[in-house]
């Protein structure tokens, strides 16, 4: 007996499959600040002109959403985060955000020197959204839209994840060697580490004043 013929076209089909990486979804969330990693100075295109900028990135874990990233360690929170321009100028993102978070601004006086390693440990909440990458819109990321304070009566649940602070005034390398290797390389091409891998290698003064610059 003769086999019907398939009129289905044969063929080979590649799929996009999606990996294990988790991505919290968009809305508002409680947060915790509970990181802060100096990146140091990097240079950064801005409207169409490289300039050196001093980098931090903040890092927040959302202690209400978990998930198993790691089966090792069960469930653990989400964590976002965001890099800025290390600037308290009126129109760097750092100061929006930061006086967004707090709920006003800041006095002249208060801006010629603030330590940003205070806000390790304090709650907020945090407006997530998703948005395509530059390169690549089909994928999408988690970006901080805004950053604001609990509202009144809301509580935040304590901090879960270690503090971690890493600075060039006293690096710590342990701390270093854990971080994501995207952030150590770009740290790597910092002129601050540089100069700690290889005194001699930078002989020109870095260029570290970007108050004209948003984020």
């Amino acid at each position: 007996m003769k086999k019907k013929p398939n009129n289905k076209t044969m063929g080979i089909y590649a799929e996009k499959k999606e990996g294990d990486f988790k991505q919290v979804n968009p809305g508002l969330y409680v947060a915790r600040c509970y990181s802060m990693i100096e990146i140091g100075t990097v240079e950064q295109d801005y409207l169409g002109e490289r300039k050196n900028v001093h980098q931090v990135n903040i890092i927040w874990e959302l202690p209400t959403e978990k998930a198993i990233f790691n089966e090792a360690n069960g469930e653990e929170p989400y964590v976002v985060s965001k890099t800025y321009t290390l600037s308290m100028h009126e129109k760097a993102n750092l100061r929006k955000d930061l006086e967004s978070w707090r709920g006003k601004g800041y006095t002249e006086a208060e801006t010629k020197r603030f330590d940003i390693t205070k806000l390790i440990g304090q709650p907020c909440m945090l407006n997530i959204i998703h948005e395509p990458g530059k390169s690549d819109p089909s994928k999408m990321y988690v970006k901080i839209a805004s950053v604001s304070p609990l509202m009144k009566g809301q509580d935040c649940p304590p901090q879960i994840n270690p503090t971690k602070l890493l600075s060039f005034e006293d690096f710590n390398y342990e701390l270093f060697e854990t971080l994501p290797d995207w952030i150590k390389d770009k740290i790597k091409l910092s002129e601050e580490y540089k100069m700690l891998v290889d005194p001699q290698a930078i002989n020109t003064e870095v260029e570290k004043d970007d108050n004209d610059m948003p984020f």
